[in-house]
């Protein structure tokens, strides 16, 4: 899995009780409907997208790749968005996306 944010973990370090409850929070909302983990990551995915969430984004293209998604599946909620939120946004989603991808990515070393 990629690496998390230093905002995040400095968060969580700082601020256990509210992390934890936020975790809690978060567990409860994912439990509280019919949705399987993958359909959850990628309508979590497309809501940050929408909303123009880079951070978030981010956060659910790391959790959509750990669930198994593909970054072709996520760049096909990315040409969605085009004729509803426009293609600015469908560009920024993209890229968002291409972060985390390339991100990690191994690099290959030369002999």
């Amino acid at each position: 899995m990629a690496k998390i944010p230093k905002r995040f973990t400095d968060f969580t370090k700082n601020y256990p009780d509210l992390a934890e409850a936020y975790e809690a929070f978060g567990k409860a909302c994912h439990a509280s409907g019919p949705l399987d983990n993958r359909s959850r990551a990628l309508v979590k995915f497309a809501i940050s997208v929408g909303a123009r969430l880079e951070g978030g984004a981010h956060a659910h293209v790391r959790k959509a790749l750990a669930a198994g998604i593909s970054s072709q599946e996520l760049r096909h909620i990315a040409f969605l968005a085009m004729p509803t939120i426009g293609f600015p946004a469908s560009m920024a989603a993209m890229s968002w996306i291409d972060d985390i991808v390339l991100e990690t990515k191994p690099t290959r070393k030369k002999h």
